[in-house]
């Protein structure tokens, strides 16, 4: 910057933080201005003030917040002194002297009392319980909290919305040096709650009751606040019938938070409050917006099994009325032409928010209560459904028969023949929609209760999907059967499959070769099910199938086609890998071809292609096996470029108003860690996860061969054995592990790795080994544990003898660990089977949790086994320690399972080391 410019900007700063305050105001409100360039410029000086002059700074933002006559600018200076005093980059407090601390607290307080507009209020609160979250704690604010207990007990509403808002915003911070002061605010809260005549005072004192019951650690400390209850939904009905719909869905959204936190809270007066909820939810004079939230509430309540398990399914007559407003709300679908024409993906045409809200809730509440509550329910409403006049309720029942199919399926399973007759008769249905929703069912059902459904009734489903993909009049229908011959097959035995073959293959070609796009990619992937599921008796029909699908992949190169292309080579590669290596070679030599044509052209980032490209290569190497290494220079830059991915993150804090934009992408899934919100883009991840799969899949296939990229694979997949945000990707670095240990010390024992030697086996699994001992260590879910020890047995098979002494240790120890924290999930588990709503759901849930358990202790006797095997005697004194681990699991309170683990790994000992054993 020239010397001119650097004068000029010294000049404008000593005119800014002078003693005229309009310079200063000119600056906020260029902050605020339209025009790009005013507005840099008054960044660049902002941040100028921010870094050289803070104290400043920060009493004329001080300054303008209390005294500035124009209301935008009072706003703009209460969020500009919050983004400095909120603890991340920009946070200035400790720079600050003493006197500009002092006196910027005291500023803040004297606003909070004088200022008068209500927004300005909110923004001053937000401003002071940020900075107070920051150094409450510490003791940095001793006027605050006396300031606050005075507004809240003054007569002035204003005064006690403010400190009720500060107080709902704190309580996480503070709640525990509350507990002193929890008689007083007892009484607070009900006052404000039950007797205040202003109902933005009752509102807040909602929010600061719920928060605040939220962060008391202690059950009896929160019942205290349980008479509050009442109080809290009269706000809440209030609200309604006076028409403030807005503050209603505000409190609807704090009680929602409650009842998924803190369901036991809400115990005594469930019946109530869920009534409420209801009458609510059946209230046709609402808001959309504010029945699905009382919908929400109850199956909040519904699902938080943790802590309050059987309270729900306790209410019976709650249960079917819930069941008949969500079976109202399917209703809510139009005839959209849209829908017929099928030109491109509008399935969802005609289908209201109404409709999406009663899909998605009916397959939640099945999933948290289970078939035993929900099927009796169904089992009243749907056959009155089905026999109505109007299509849409034929409809209705189909899609909500599919929805509850996950949660029910032991129940549904049971009663398999009333399921299988309602749907089928629904195929002869005269409206399209409905046969659709009927094939969409047997889909869902041939997933949910398959594999008995197949076994079952092969011999009604087949023909009649058959028959639908006759419908050239309803392409979408036509389309719908394709994809649903998909997931009958998926679970079907190439036996029950067979003798259905020559129809279904010879209609799917007939559909191949019909104008609409969607039924010829429904096609495709049902050809591509059916070829893997038949394996090799799809051989007949591969001379008429391939010239069609090599003719698609050939072809179909405009950007409205890609996904049609995408899917040909998904079925392609499956019947290769169905028909064998044999009957293919010589169609795998073309495809390849083009394969790789277009691996080497440019494609758009969001092309499906490419993902579909990966998984393609992966069978086609599994099908050629060892002639598919001359492709993989071609195959593995772009795998691990996508392996490497970085995740799409967005972060913001949990209780923010920025929303994360989620609207321009339906992709984006948030989860919420601590006080943060984390928005994650998962197209990003499913791709990141499906290279992560292949890489593995072609270390397995490849062995010895795939020795080349180790050195590149290693370092992209070990650290994402933390890799927190995907479970596959996880997985997919687990199994491989093992895979690139085994790939190393062939390729050195086969003289194919010149140069290298036993000590590049040993520095790889120095590598690999520890890390997964640390991962292991950190793995949240017990499914993935029990694979980490799987992959660890493995490890140590291959290279063993490799291992030091320290390492070893280490793995012990983890073991240990692995032990102890099993032992105590399943005394939780024992806790939880003797609380007052446990029950009959309740106990199957937990059998399987019992189960994942006892994977995990399988594995820790295989690994154990395999330590013993590899260092014989010398392992003796580690076993020494971890008897005292291990013995108990010889225990009569013990399952069998355990006991006979524990008795092998003893016999192990035995048979390894006899000597010292007889010890």
């Amino acid at each position: 910057m020239d010397s001119d410019s650097t004068q000029l900007q010294q000049a404008q700063l000593a005119a800014i933080l002078g003693p005229d305050p309009s310079s200063f105001e000119t600056l906020v409100s260029h902050l605020m201005s339209s025009g790009n360039e005013q507005r840099s410029q008054a960044e660049v000086l902002f941040n100028l003030c921010k870094q050289n002059h803070p104290d400043a700074l920060s009493l004329k933002l001080a300054h303008l917040l209390q005294f500035s006559p124009h209301v935008e600018i009072r706003a703009m200076s209460a969020i500009l002194l919050r983004k400095q005093l909120t603890r991340d980059d920009s946070y200035i407090w400790p720079r600050l002297s003493p006197s500009t601390q002092s006196a910027l607290k005291s500023h803040l307080l004297v606003c909070v009392q004088r200022e008068d507009t209500k927004s300005i209020t909110k923004k001053l609160c937000d401003t002071v319980s940020e900075l107070a979250s920051g150094i409450l704690p510490d003791g940095g604010w001793p006027e605050l909290l006396p300031f606050m207990f005075q507004c809240v007990t003054s007569d002035s509403p204003k005064l006690q919305e403010s400190a009720l808002l500060m107080f709902a915003q704190l309580s996480q911070y503070i709640g525990e040096t509350l507990i002193p002061h929890l008689n007083t605010l007892h009484s607070v809260f009900f006052q404000c709650l039950s007797s205040s005549s202003n109902p933005d005072v009752r509102i807040a004192s909602l929010g600061a009751s719920i928060n605040f019951i939220q962060c008391l650690s202690s059950a009896s400390d929160r019942d205290k606040f349980q008479d509050l209850l009442p109080s809290m939904m009269q706000t809440l009905t209030e609200a309604l019938n006076s028409g403030q719909e807005s503050i209603a869905q505000e409190a609807l959204e704090l009680l929602i938070e409650l009842a998924g936190t803190e369901p036991k809270f809400l115990r005594r007066q469930l019946v109530d409050v869920v009534g409420s909820m209801l009458q609510i939810a059946e209230a046709e004079s609402l808001e959309e917006g504010t029945r699905h939230l009382a919908i929400e509430f109850v199956i909040t309540l519904a699902e938080a099994r943790e802590r309050a398990p059987g309270m729900m399914r306790k209410l019976p007559q709650f249960i079917s009325r819930l069941f008949a407003i969500l079976m109202k709300m399917l209703l809510d679908i139009e005839d959209d032409p849209a829908w017929h024409t099928a030109d491109s993906e509008d399935e969802d045409a005609g289908e209201s928010s109404n409709y999406s809200v009663g899909q998605e809730c009916l397959d939640r509440l099945s999933i948290s209560l289970g078939g035993n509550t929900i099927v009796p329910v169904a089992s009243e409403v749907l056959p009155a459904y089905l026999a109505a006049p109007e299509w849409q309720k034929h409809h209705a029942a189909l899609i909500a028969l599919a929805q509850i199919a996950e949660g029910c399926s032991k129940v549904m399973t049971k009663n398999l023949e009333q399921v299988v007759i309602m749907v089928l008769n629904s195929f002869q249905d005269p409206h399209p929609r409905v046969r659709w929703a009927a094939i969409n069912a047997v889909g869902q059902l041939s997933t949910d209760l398959g594999p008995d459904l197949q076994v079952q009734y092969h011999q009604q489903v087949l023909p009649a999907l058959a028959s639908a993909m006759d419908d050239f009049q309803n392409p979408r229908v036509q389309a719908h059967a394709a994809s649903a011959v998909l997931n009958f097959s998926e679970n079907c035995t190439p036996d029950i499959l067979t003798p259905y073959l020559d129809g279904i293959v010879s209609k799917l070609l007939v559909l191949l070769q019909n104008g609409k796009q969607m039924v010829q990619e429904g096609a495709l992937t049902a050809l591509a099910s059916v070829a893997d599921s038949s394996q090799e008796h799809f051989q007949k029909y591969y001379d008429s199938v391939m010239p069609y699908l090599k003719a698609i992949l050939m072809n179909a190169t405009d950007k409205s086609n890609r996904m049609l292309r995408a899917k040909s080579m998904e079925c392609i590669s499956l019947v290769g890998m169905a028909v064998g290596k044999d009957k293919f070679r010589d169609d795998a030599k073309q495809v390849m071809e083009v394969l790789m044509t277009l691996q080497g052209s440019q494609m758009e980032t969001d092309d499906p292609t490419t993902s579909y490209m990966l998984q393609a290569w992966a069978r086609l190497c599994k099908c050629l096996g060892q002639d598919f290494l001359p492709y993989m220079s071609v195959v593995m830059p772009p795998l691990l470029q996508s392996a490497q991915l970085k995740p799409d993150v967005t972060i913001t804090s949990a209780d923010s108003d920025a929303d994360i934009d989620v609207s321009d992408d339906e992709s984006i899934e948030t989860i919420t860690l601590g006080d943060k919100r984390i928005g994650i883009k998962t197209s990003v991840l499913e791709e990141k996860a499906t290279a992560c799969n292949m890489l593995c899949c072609y270390a397995d296939e490849l062995k010895e061969g795939f020795y080349p990229w180790i050195d590149q694979v290693a370092p992209t997949l070990v650290p994402l054995l933390k890799f927190y945000f995907h479970e596959e990707v996880r997985k997919a670095a687990v199994s491989a592990m093992p895979e690139l240990l085994r790939s190393a010390k062939l390729a050195i024992e086969k003289g194919q790795a010149p140069g290298r030697n036993e000590s590049y086996i040993k520095q790889l699994s120095d590598y690999i080994i520890p890390a997964l001992v640390e991962a292991l260590h950190k793995e949240p879910e017990t499914e993935i544990c029990a694979s980490m020890l799987d992959a660890l047995n493995e490890c140590v098979q291959v290279s063993g003898p490799l291992l030091d002494e320290s390492q070893v240790r280490c793995i012990v120890d983890e073991i240990k660990q692995v032990i102890t924290a099993s032992s105590t999930r399943k005394r939780e588990r024992a806790e939880r089977a003797k609380a007052e709503d446990f029950d009959a759901e309740e106990g199957e849930l937990l059998k399987e949790e019992n189960e994942q358990e006892e994977e995990v202790f399988d594995q820790v006797g295989d690994c154990l086994g395999t330590l013993i095997k590899t260092f014989k005697a010398s392992f003796l004194p580690f076993f020494d320690e971890l008897s005292s681990y291990i013995t108990p699991m010889w225990g009569k309170d013990k399952t069998a399972e355990e006991r006979r683990i524990a008795i092998c790994i003893f016999d192990d000992v035995a048979e390894q080391c006899r000597e010292a054993a007889l010890k």
